[in-house]
């Protein structure tokens, strides 16, 4: 996973409350997962493209400078229904590292920080203040965000902050899985087993060798 730290791009309002999972990856798309950037045509399918496949001009993520946009703006409960983690990857493959909403659904917020996307939460007045900037012009539309720092810098000059796990936010900070950072211990892990196989010998002891003693 590419380590995100400062986002800085054109912010793309879509400006919907409840955006579910489905409809952000379609079911029908699920299985292109198997395939490097198999994901990309299904996001938000339903919106982008009509019954004959062409492209709905209106839609915000067919229009530039949104169409390239890294980051992603919306309504409360972004992320809700499913917890297909698809839906993630679709987002990052088309390029969006970044999703400002008010709120988000909870495991899809975690699952954000597990494949390469920064879920940021802040105010609906805030978001609905980054929206009609992003919408009044391409420069107005220019924001920066920093996860070191917790902060949203807008075109406006603001700086925003927000909260984010530090766990998680670790994850995408260093662009390590969860399990990659555990075993940046291993080191300890390996002491602390062999102090452990020392005081409880017994818990190493194999099962068989202990029917035996205890028959």
């Amino acid at each position: 996973m590419a380590p995100l730290d400062i986002v800085r791009g054109h912010a793309a309002p879509l400006m919907r409350i409840n955006v579910d999972t489905d409809q952000i990856i379609p079911s029908r798309f699920q299985l292109k997962g198997l395939e490097p950037g198999g994901l990309r045509e299904g996001l938000f399918a339903n919106w982008r493209r009509d019954e004959d496949g062409e492209e709905i001009e209106e839609f915000i993520l067919n229009r530039q400078p949104y169409d390239t946009a890294p980051i992603l703006l919306s309504g409360r409960n972004f992320g809700c229904g499913s917890s297909r983690e698809y839906a993630v990857r679709a987002l990052h493959q088309c390029g969006i590292r970044v999703v400002i909403a008010p709120s988000f659904g909870e495991i899809f917020y975690g699952n954000c920080f597990r494949n390469g996307v920064l879920p940021v939460v802040l105010t609906e007045a805030i978001v609905s203040e980054l929206a009609n900037d992003a919408l009044a012009g391409a420069d107005a539309a220019v924001i920066e965000v920093d996860l070191s720092l917790d902060r949203v810098r807008d075109a406006r000059g603001r700086e925003l902050k927000f909260e984010s796990p530090a766990r998680l936010r670790q994850i995408l900070l260093s662009g390590m899985d969860e399990i990659d950072m555990t075993m940046t211990a291993r080191d300890d892990i390996q002491r602390f087993r062999q102090q452990d196989r020392l005081n409880r010998a017994w818990a190493y002891t194999p099962l068989e060798k202990l029917c035996k003693m205890g028959s």
